[in-house]
């Protein structure tokens, strides 16, 4: 059964994911990202730029050659059922993503907007009503 985790209240939900997404490449895993197709194309510049010493390599589904696409430890992917199957997927949309449970990992990164957050909360509902345990990470009491 795939492990979520909300990762609620990030001041800058881009910026976070980008951090996010250094720290599981850096440790050696691989990660899909999901999301509407302008906030990954703008996740697509901040990972360019975030940090003068750090790469984050990636590939924008779709967009991408298929042999980058597979030697990419991230995928920015619009339609997560065409994403290749790694075991972690990253969720910044505001829908419950369409094929989450052939991840092991799944990864909900909630700002401290109002309606990302009861967007967040529908999510929510609909994993536990299908059974999942939901592990919460509050950004704020972290800082």
């Amino acid at each position: 059964m795939t492990e979520i985790a909300f990762h609620f209240n990030a001041p800058d939900k881009l910026a976070y994911a980008c951090r996010l997404l250094r720290k599981a490449v850096a440790g050696g895993a691989r990660a899909v990202v999901s999301g509407p197709d302008d906030m990954l194309a703008r996740l697509d510049q901040q990972l360019w730029t975030f940090s003068p010493l750090d790469f984050v390599p990636h590939a924008m589904l779709g967009s991408s050659p298929e042999r980058v696409l597979a030697a990419s430890p991230v995928v920015l992917a619009v339609d997560v059922l065409q994403a290749p199957a790694l075991p972690v997927l990253v969720n910044l949309g505001g829908l419950v993503p369409a094929g989450f449970e052939r991840f092991e990992r799944l990864i909900e990164v909630v700002s401290n907007d109002e309606e990302d957050r009861s967007l967040a909360r529908g999510r929510w509902k609909h994993y536990v009503a299908r059974g999942y345990d939901i592990v919460r990470h509050d950004l704020e009491l972290k800082e």
